[in-house]
């Protein structure tokens, strides 16, 4: 499961490593060219539900394995687009791919094992998305600065394929699940303990990737010379793999509502650093290395906490709740990446700021609905 997560991950971030290259390429702002993350984040959040309902039947190793052919024909497009246009298209197609493997992977997982070592199988499976910011995106990166952002994408491609080749050739056949109708499923929403954990979702995300969407500019403001950049996405990478492995142990030791706690207080103090470098024209390199780490972990380490919080909540209905909370991943993705264009035309610091207040509103939320919640 984590192979293939690892591939998704490396697909669904890595247009960040090269975003300004590709602007240039399209002949397009950075802002505009990020709006290729945010439209693949919002179809994602939508199409979840519904790819969610049409495949319920699916045999779960054949889903997984057509849904990264899926996205390796759409990354193999977006390498070959001549335009932003035609670039978002394939975005879309990409989502369809990723909405399709994601939330059954983890649901998969989590099946897999036994009920006290379920947070630490969903941390395994998210760990693929960890890895993918540590190794996929820097190393995309790379591959853009030699070879150009279109081989990049075409690299991500060939890794989808492989990845689609292990799933299948590992991977144990699993019967699908009964057809739940989409209004059903949408009614979900409704329940009090998945209305406590959804929109935290949507803000924490928001909160890390009002910056990390556009990573290159933010950082050289910060005083990360342009060749050290791919230094510092690996940092972030490497934050996220420890951040999201420890969030699982911690969270059956201690409680979901603890570690999230702990995981804003950092995000928001990370960035909100960060961001008064950025006003103050740069500082040390090690400084800013040592508050990307953090950022990295306190980003990666919400998922598996409120996977376990929506699973606890509605132990037979895990499948569908993991689905919308990856709906919600995303469409937290999509807001933090438009506002973050949005704020980047006032200076980078600004992102950071947006970025660390609403870390503070998230903590806010997670303070009144979590209270006197343990899981």
């Amino acid at each position: 499961m984590a192979l293939g997560t690892f591939a998704v991950g490396t697909d669904a971030f890595v247009l960040a490593a090269f975003l300004p290259s590709m602007a240039a390429g399209l002949r397009v702002s950075q802002a505009a060219a990020g709006q290729a993350i945010t439209v693949f984040a919002i179809a994602y959040a939508l199409l979840a539900p519904v790819v969610a309902t049409l495949t319920a039947r699916l045999e779960r190793r054949t889903l997984l394995v057509g849904a990264l052919g899926v996205l390796a024909l759409a990354n193999l497009g977006s390498a070959l687009s001549p335009s932003l246009s035609v670039l978002l298209v394939t975005r879309v197609l990409a989502a369809v791919g990723a909405a399709a493997y994601t939330p059954n992977a983890g649901a998969v997982g989590a099946a897999l094992v036994r009920p006290e070592q379920r947070a630490r199988a969903l941390a395994v499976v998210i760990g693929g998305l960890t890895v993918a910011t540590a190794l996929g995106v820097p190393l995309g990166g790379v591959a853009s600065h030699w070879l150009g952002w279109r081989s990049a994408l075409a690299l991500v491609a060939a890794l989808c394929l492989l990845a689609g080749v292990g799933v299948a050739a590992i991977m144990p056949r699993l019967p699908g699940n009964p057809r739940v109708p989409l209004r059903d499923r949408l009614a979900a929403l409704r329940r009090p303990g998945v209305l406590a954990v959804l929109p935290l979702t949507v803000l924490g995300m928001a909160a890390c990737y009002t910056v990390y969407a556009y990573a290159v500019p933010t950082l050289h403001a910060v005083g990360v010379p342009t060749a050290d950049g791919t230094l510092m996405l690996f940092l972030y990478g490497l934050g996220a793999v420890l951040g999201n492995l420890l969030a699982g142990v911690v969270t059956d030791r201690w409680g979901a509502v603890r570690l999230l706690t702990g995981a804003y207080v950092a995000m928001g103090g990370s960035l909100a650093l960060l961001g008064g470098i950025a006003a103050h024209g740069g500082g040390a390199e090690l400084a800013v290395g040592l508050l990307v780490l953090l950022w990295g972990g306190s980003s990666w380490s919400q998922t598996p906490p409120q996977q376990h919080r929506l699973i606890a909540a509605a132990p037979s209905e895990a499948p569908l709740l993991v689905s919308l909370n990856s709906s919600a991943i995303y469409l937290g993705i999509s807001a933090g990446t438009g506002l973050g264009g949005l704020a980047l035309a006032h200076g980078p610091a600004a992102a950071y700021g947006l970025g660390a207040v609403l870390a503070v509103v998230a903590m806010a939320f997670l303070t009144v609905t979590g209270r006197g919640r343990k899981g």
